[in-house]
């Protein structure tokens, strides 16, 4: 049974990273000029939304999600509802919490959501697509031993790296080196980009070497 969710989560993360890089390299094919550093909001944008769409799918395709209670229309469109409030809470949240670390509070302000916005869709959309709109969910399983399946591990793993992928891509930027990825945001959103895709490719080796300390039930 290990076995098979492990496989089951590496296939899906390694399609999710795939996204990523399909999102690097499609856009040079219709943007002129097209390059991380000279474009950086539209592969931002283009890795946002490509991430976002490929979750989606396939945690659907997989039925990770937890099952709803009740079917009718009103209740998928309340749920749908609260899922994108809660998303962009998660992006005006993100982006306070920046802007108090000491980003630019009007200079720059739109490259400063649209970090926000990748953080939220690297790490708020997981939570939302494994758990759902439910905020007790959400709070179980970031407090210690929190975790109930394999999937909740991977969100931690992967909601830790990427945040921690950010704040320490912040640190080369006021040094005086002159790069062109020293603009902001462009490194912290690589780092965040580099953190996440670390943790998709850590959950599934963590968890398969610590599976004989792993007690929860398997969903």
């Amino acid at each position: 049974m290990w076995d098979v969710e492990i496989r089951g989560m590496a296939s899906a993360h390694a399609i999710i990273a795939s996204s990523i890089f399909m999102a690097t390299v499609m856009p040079a094919v219709f943007v002129e000029n097209f390059s991380v550093y000279g474009t950086h909001m539209v592969w931002l944008y283009c890795m946002a939304g490509s991430v976002a769409v490929v979750n989606i799918a396939v945690f659907w395709l997989l039925g990770i999600s937890p099952p709803t209670k009740k079917h009718t229309v009103s209740y998928k469109i309340n749920r749908l509802f609260r899922s994108c409030l809660y998303f962009i809470l998660s992006c005006l949240f993100f982006h306070t919490v920046v802007v108090l670390y000491g980003a630019p509070l009007l200079e720059s302000a739109l490259e400063t959501f649209s970090l926000a916005v990748l953080l939220s869709t690297l790490t708020t959309l997981r939570c939302l697509c494994i758990l759902g709109p439910n905020v007790q969910a959400w709070i179980r399983v970031f407090s210690r031993d929190g975790a109930m399946s394999v999937w909740d591990t991977s969100l931690q793993i992967t909601t830790g790296c990427s945040v921690i992928g950010a704040w320490l891509g912040a640190f080369p930027i006021p040094l005086d080196w002159d790069r062109p990825w020293q603009v902001w945001p462009i490194s912290c959103t690589l780092g965040a980009t580099t953190g996440f895709l670390t943790g998709l490719l850590a959950a599934p080796v963590w968890i398969h070497w610590h599976r004989k300390q792993l007690t929860y039930k398997l969903k």
